[in-house]
Parts: structure tokens; sequence; C-alpha cells
């Protein structure tokens, strides 16, 4: 029985992909790749650095420290019960870890162009890495965040772990994958568009402000009721309310603001999927 060449070959490329091609089964079989790629990425974090890892440490705290000052000390923003540091810091750690899939995901096709011109493997790989990497940064900047609320805890701070923190995984998994989606959307656009990526530190920046890092949302919806739709229409900022609650018991915890988050994060993920793929097929041509 004849048997021709493409039924024994392991893989066939070709440009014609469908709109939607997400093959976990091809991501399975290059998992050691992928992970070799966040091998990478964690040892060009620190590599050439004084500090190296301990960049990990002082970001976040640096950075609590100063909205503590700026936005607590100065500006009289209240935190409840719960330390201002705290506070903070509970929001800026998860805030880093969205942050951080986005604008290491945002630059896929023109970091990597070189490599993708010479070699076939799953192009989503990369973002994929990213997201995996980030959690490893992440990890530890919620270990400096066990230290603090230990400490405060120690000290009589009214926090407490609440009940719904099993839910916290889920979360983190909802920001890798909206920082994926929006990420993988960028950096399709970055092709054609090359003035868009000194846009994005800008954009994420101001992102930030309008996802309640640093305030209370009921803060906004008290002082500034004609703009807390900014931030209401924002995933972000019910992610982060709904971590501080799970992590300080401060705050408040909307299902319904859970299940929009869900809904825009999946709908983000499939748009950036779709034109992630339309985009591999002919970005060379325009990197």
């Amino acid at each position: 029985m004849h048997t021709s060449k493409e039924s024994q070959w392991l893989y066939t490329i070709s440009s014609k992909r469908k709109l939607i091609d997400f093959n976990f089964k091809e991501i399975w079989q290059y998992r050691d790749l992928m992970f070799l790629f966040v091998r990478r990425n964690v040892i060009a974090m620190y590599k050439q650095t004084i500090l190296g890892p301990l960049w990990y440490l002082i970001q976040p705290l640096f950075t609590a420290l100063t909205f503590t000052i700026i936005f607590n000390k100065v500006a009289n923003i209240e935190t409840g019960m719960v330390p201002p540091f705290l506070f903070n810091l509970a929001g800026i750690s998860v805030w880093s870890y969205f942050k951080n899939c986005l604008t290491g995901t945002s630059n896929t096709f023109s970091a990597n162009a070189g490599m993708f011109s010479k070699v076939y493997f799953p192009r989503i790989i990369i973002p994929l890495s990213v997201v995996i990497t980030n959690l490893f940064k992440f990890g530890i900047q919620l270990l400096i965040f066990t230290g603090f609320y230990i400490y405060y805890y120690s000290q009589g701070a009214s926090i407490h772990i609440n009940k719904l923190i099993f839910i916290f995984p889920i979360l983190v998994v909802i920001m890798g994958l909206f920082g994926l989606g929006i990420g993988m959307l960028i950096s399709s656009m970055v092709t054609k568009y090359k003035d868009l990526k000194f846009l994005v530190g800008f954009g994420v920046q101001l992102l930030m402000y309008l996802s309640a890092v640093m305030y209370p949302l009921s803060l906004m919806r008290e002082k500034l009721p004609r703009f807390a739709w900014l931030v209401e229409y924002n995933p972000m900022a019910y992610v982060i309310e709904m971590a501080r609650y799970m992590l300080l018991g401060d705050g408040t915890l909307s299902w319904g603001g859970f299940t929009y988050t869900l809904i825009v994060t999946l709908v983000i993920l499939f748009s950036g999927i779709v034109v992630f793929n339309a985009t591999e097929k002919r970005f060379i041509d325009t990197i």
C-alpha cells in the first residue's frame, strides 16, 4: 500500500492557518523550548547588574514607600484600618505582575524577528514564556509582602486573610491572560506602526492610576463620582480591589466585577490570538 510523504511528516508548516489556531498539542510538544526561554528570561533579568535579584525586592518596596509618602502622607488618602504601606505594597505587587506581562509581550515580534525568520516553532511560546517568567518575580514579591504582613499583624494591625483567598490563584491567571492578550495585540500593531512602542510606557503608567493601585475603589466613587466610571470600566481595578480584599480583609468583593473582568479578559485574549496569528504570517515583511 502506497503511503505519501506527507503522511510520514511530523509537522506540516504552511502559511494557511485557521483564524483561531491555538494548538495545545503542538505547544506541549515544544514545552522544553518554552521553559528554556523562561530560564533565559529569568537570567537576563539580573545578569550584568550590581544587585542582581535584589532588584525584585527593591523596586516594590521603594515604590510602596513613595506612594505612602505622596498619596497617604501628603494627599491624605485614607486606607481604613490597613497600614498605608502594606495597602500600597499589596496593590503594587499585584499590578506589577500584570504590567510586566503586558510590557514583556508587547514587543514579541520586534524583539525576536531574527529568530523568527530562521527557525520554526509556535510563535506564541515566546509571549507565554514571558507570562510564566513573571510568575517567578511575582512569587518573590509575594514573599516580601508576606514578611511585612506578618510584621504588621504582630504589631496589632487590623488585617486578616479572607476565607476567599483560594480564589487568588484564579486572579493571578486572569491577570496573566489579560496582560498576554493586550501584549499580543500591541506587539502585532507595532510591526506596522513602530512609533506605538513609545506610547506603551505612557499608556501603562496612565492605566495604573485608573486601576485603584494607590487608593480604595470606594474613594473614587465617593470623592469623584463623575469620573468613577473611568475606573469601574477598567478590569484591573476590580482585580486589585479583590486581591486586597482577600489578602488584607479590606475593600469589597464584587462578583459582578469579577464576572465582568473574566469576560473582558477572554475577549481580549481571543482577539489577541486572532491578531497575533494573522500578523505572524507577514510580520517579517514589515518589521
